[in-house]
């Protein structure tokens, strides 16, 4: 079996070695579709503080480069995307009733690395395949409040499919993402872990150009 297996990846790396290589640059956008019930936070003493709900998810925007190895109709299609999101909160404090709820903004960043295999029949591409997130950086108006704390992972993991579209050396891409993770599962507030039950999904859609 050990054999079996070392003269299948020994072909599989002469394959690439022989495959035809693109790269190309890509940008886009993407929406994020949301539905969850409010998160109702309790302090140390175990009372009702804030209620926490998504309010708006924006548009997320990525850039980055790709690469594609295509053996006939089959191809590999690793991405390096940098990619930036934003999430609108409503939260409720149920300590002060003059203020009521606030929407508090919370922006994140990613290295995206989506990994598509593909089948490739004419100009038209079908592809599928997973995606990993390398946190970069954040900046949320819940930091602000006391008590509270956000703590991404440093990875998070998903899938992608969908369909492209090559024209000449222009690349169109419109995919579907999945994700492994739940939304708000980095919130935390007096030392308790909290996250909403949807597992946000995405509409990613790009163009790209290859060299």
């Amino acid at each position: 079996m050990k054999n079996l297996i070392v003269l299948a990846l020994a072909l599989f790396s002469f394959q690439i070695a022989n495959a035809q290589i693109k790269l190309g640059l890509r940008a886009g956008m993407s929406t994020t579709d949301i539905s969850t019930d409010q998160l109702l936070m309790k302090n140390s003493n175990n009372v009702k503080s804030f209620g926490l709900s998504v309010s708006e998810a924006r548009y997320g925007f990525h850039a980055g480069l790709v690469a594609r190895a295509q053996l006939g109709r089959l191809y590999i299609q690793p991405e390096l995307l940098f990619n930036s999101n934003s999430v609108d909160y409503e939260l409720e404090d149920f300590s002060d009733t003059q203020t009521g709820t606030r929407i508090l903004n919370d922006r994140y960043q990613n290295l995206d690395i989506p990994v598509m295999l593909g089948l490739k029949l004419g100009a038209l591409r079908i592809q599928g395949g997973p995606v990993a997130h390398m946190f970069l950086n954040s900046s949320s108006e819940l930091d602000d409040i006391e008590g509270f704390d956000l703590n991404f992972d440093e990875w998070t993991y998903g899938y992608q499919a969908g369909l492209g579209l090559d024209i000449g050396k222009l690349m169109i891409d419109v995919k579907y993402e999945g994700n492994f993770n739940k939304l708000g599962d980095q919130i935390s507030f007096d030392g308790r872990s909290y996250d909403f039950d949807d597992r946000p999904g995405k509409l990613v859609a790009s163009l790209g150009i290859t060299f």
